[in-house]
């Protein structure tokens, strides 16, 4: 079995200063870095367990991981400096995340579940971030996510995961890998790797446990045990924890499906339910208050020992799409507004699975209200609420897909890149200045300051002139 590395070895022109963590499959030491490339930041050095005793699986999980993580960028994951090629010495030194330990929160459960909420998106964050790189973490849980002072969730160890555009080692050397028993999918059970919704079954899982303080399928110690999820049902939340409210309990039940197809469809979706409980669309799972009967869970065995197959795989790069409509009540027979209809509905139609967000940024009532309702700020609102309404109902948009916003601003385009960005939109869809605005300079227009200020793609619908009145 190998040993750590001694404090003062010099591994690569950096410096071993002690160890961290000791891990079934390596593991990480603090270094000092060359006095000529020193960053700003600590480091660790990450190695993988070598020799008599030690798992093949711990070498290609490694592999893995060296290979994904310099990949990606963001605040969501470590800064990579270096990676080792030497083959009796490899490793990876890489940022040292300050914070606290999601499996130190664990021992505080159960959470209120505002906080696990708060929690659950910010680990939902993190996860869309990675799927929209083309990257599944298949190793979801506490001890892989580290919560910076700011509320950011940072996710480690990525020698589990799964890149679409690189090979995939662990398969190819026909290694089961599903992950820890508790936090596993499914899918992974049945050898099925890629589907960012295994992720967000992980998500559930660590929703359940900060709420509940327990595991919704146990910590079983054999693959059978965890098979178990394939048919059983957890225990309703709420059944553990009556504060949990529906929207929650609907939200991580639903997460908690055992067919990925309905669950939500991306990390996104998860993120912007746990922010927005008001929004959430509620089934009979909202309400449960006890485990499901004998007879529905012998049925949910029989389908699963049967082995029917799951819903579709979806690659994490093609994960449900949110798209952002930005709407202009104020001026309900602008020309733009058909041209708006049909682009929506053709992008829609170009999807089996997304979010809808629909925004009218109006401008804010003058101080003082007067004494008709359309001349409150609260009739003001719900007047624009009604007409964004009824600009979506032709789309014929399922009422569990979209949601409405009126805001009040002054700066129509900063309000919808606001939103944009608190939802992790995909598209922001946004109609070009009117032919009869020609005046109006483009490089002032909302249009044009949402579209250079964007951290996604804009699509601009344009009126075209026999779309004029004449």
């Amino acid at each position: 079995m190998s040993a750590p590395i001694p404090a003062g070895t010099d591994v690569g022109g950096f410096i071993v200063d002690g160890l961290l963590h000791a891990g079934g499959n390596g593991y990480v030491h603090r270094v000092e870095p060359p006095p000529d490339c020193a960053p700003a930041f600590p480091l660790v050095m990450k190695v993988p367990g070598i020799g008599r005793g030690e798992p093949a699986l711990g070498v290609v999980s490694f592999e893995v991981e060296a290979s994904i993580l310099p990949q990606l960028e963001g605040v969501h994951v470590p800064r990579v400096v270096a990676v080792g090629e030497d083959p009796l010495r490899p490793y990876i030194v890489m940022e040292e995340i300050a914070g606290e330990n999601l499996a130190a929160v664990v021992q505080r459960t159960p959470l209120a579940p505002e906080e696990a909420a708060r929690i659950g998106a910010a680990i939902a964050d993190a996860l869309h971030d990675v799927h929209r790189q083309h990257v599944v973490h298949h190793d979801l849980k506490p001890e892989n996510c580290m919560m910076r002072a700011d509320g950011e969730v940072v996710l480690l160890d990525f020698g589990y995961a799964r890149h679409a555009k690189l090979p995939d080692l662990l398969a190819e050397e026909e290694i089961f890998a599903a992950g820890s028993a508790p936090y596993v999918s499914p899918e992974q059970l049945r050898g099925r790797r890629g589907d960012p919704r295994s992720d967000v079954f992980a998500l559930g899982v660590m929703l359940y446990q900060l709420v509940t303080g327990e595991l919704p399928f146990g910590d079983p110690a054999t693959y059978g045990g965890m098979r178990d999820r394939l048919w059983r049902l957890p225990i309703p939340p709420r059944k553990i924890a009556p504060a949990v409210a529906g929207p929650l309990q609907e939200v991580i039940l639903r997460c908690l499906e055992i067919d990925p197809g309905k669950r939500p469809p991306s990390a996104a979706h998860v993120a912007f339910d746990l922010r927005n409980p008001g929004l959430v669309q509620l089934t009979s799972r909202a309400e449960w208050l006890r485990q499901a009967g004998l007879a529905r869970q012998a049925r949910n065995w029989w389908t699963a020992r049967r082995a029917a197959p799951m819903g579709r795989m979806i690659d994490a790069a093609a994960a449900a799409p949110v798209i952002l409509i930005a709407v202009d009540t104020e001026h309900p027979h602008d020309d733009r507004h058909p041209a708006l209809q049909r682009a929506a509905r053709m992008l829609l139609s170009m999807y089996r699975d997304y979010r809808l967000i629909v925004v009218s940024a109006i401008r804010a009532a003058p101080l003082g209200e007067g004494s008709e309702i359309e001349e409150t700020a609260s009739g003001k609102h719900l007047a624009h609420r009604s007409q964004l309404r009824a600009w979506i109902a032709p789309l014929g948009v399922p009422a569990s897909h979209a949601s409405l916003h009126v805001v009040e601003s002054n700066d129509a385009a900063a309000t919808i890149l606001a939103l944009a960005n608190a939802n992790h939109v995909d598209l922001v869809v946004i109609g070009a200045p009117s032919p009869r605005d020609r005046a109006l300079a483009w490089w002032r227009s909302v249009a044009s300051e949402v579209t250079s200020r964007a951290a996604c793609n804009v699509h601009v619908v344009r009126v075209s002139t026999h779309d004029l009145p004449h």
